[in-house]
């Protein structure tokens, strides 16, 4: 890794269907060996299986479930005079945003539904109300920056 310059952000193009980045970010999260077009059918089939099952719009439950599950903190070992402290941080926007696509496929793929779509439409549903693993494990990570606030004065 190059100690001069970090490498320019790279833009990420709206997909066509919606018109948003956000969508596009998560179909690149469901990527499999560079299988475009599977991820797009997976994620556009669970939200009209959103849409069917609440009768309502499948792009704004999708975008609440998102919101839902970002972090604000979580925990980063530091090592400090021989001893390692799990030190409370504030989390930047784009691993917020990163982190609730990670946990969302990857609490999807546990589920029981039959197929992808399937899974995923339950689990963004089940995360729009505030339920569900990807909550969980959102919760686990505040309740462990919570736990292990006396070490925040270790924060770099």
């Amino acid at each position: 890794m190059s100690r001069r310059k970090s490498p320019p952000k790279r833009t990420v193009l709206p997909d066509p269907k919606f018109n948003s980045v956000l969508v596009t970010k998560f179909i690149n999260g469901l990527l499999r060996g560079g299988k475009r077009s599977v991820a797009e059918t997976i994620f556009y089939d669970a939200i009209d299986i959103i849409a069917a099952k609440t009768s309502a719009d499948g792009l704004p439950v999708f975008e609440k479930a998102m919101h839902n599950v970002k972090p604000m903190l979580e925990v980063r070992s530091r090592r400090v005079g021989g001893a390692t402290y799990q030190v409370p941080v504030d989390i930047r926007g784009d691993r917020q945003q990163a982190l609730a696509i990670r946990w969302i496929i990857g609490y999807a793929k546990n589920r029981s539904e039959k197929t992808m779509s399937e899974k995923l439409a339950f689990e963004l549903m089940a995360a729009a109300k505030n339920e569900g693993n990807s909550i969980k494990k959102r919760e686990d990570t505040h309740k462990m920056a919570e736990a292990n606030r006396a070490f925040a004065h270790f924060r770099w």
